[in-house]
């Protein structure tokens, strides 16, 4: 063995896993939250900024992400029909979520 292939045997394996940062759209339904992913690619033609979305499944399992957050989502095994993505972390917690929060809703 080389010195090359030893570092790279040693060394604890970096996740090769795709993640993706996007926005919360739905939580109802229970553990799985749905997350928009807006992707911004030049025409290949007329190189104008076009902006495409793309919605995702993810495995929530504290039911901790609500709806407007930020979060970043990692490929997993699939979990169900549908859901392929994992829940890593909260990036930013949307502000209508916070006044929410502070005004409790009286019936």
């Amino acid at each position: 063995m080389t010195a090359t292939t030893e570092a790279v045997q040693g060394a604890p394996a970096a996740s090769r896993r795709n993640e993706k940062v996007g926005q919360v759209v739905s939580t109802k339904m229970q553990k799985t939250i749905v997350v928009e992913v807006e992707m911004r690619k030049a025409h290949p033609k007329y190189k104008r900024i076009v902006r495409s979305s793309k919605k995702f499944y993810a495995h929530d399992e504290q039911n901790s992400a609500r709806v407007g957050d930020v979060v970043r989502i990692r490929e997993t095994r699939p979990l169900s029909k549908q859901k392929r993505w994992n829940l890593e972390e909260i990036v930013r917690r949307s502000s209508l979520n916070q006044i929410e929060d502070a005004t409790p809703a009286t019936k």
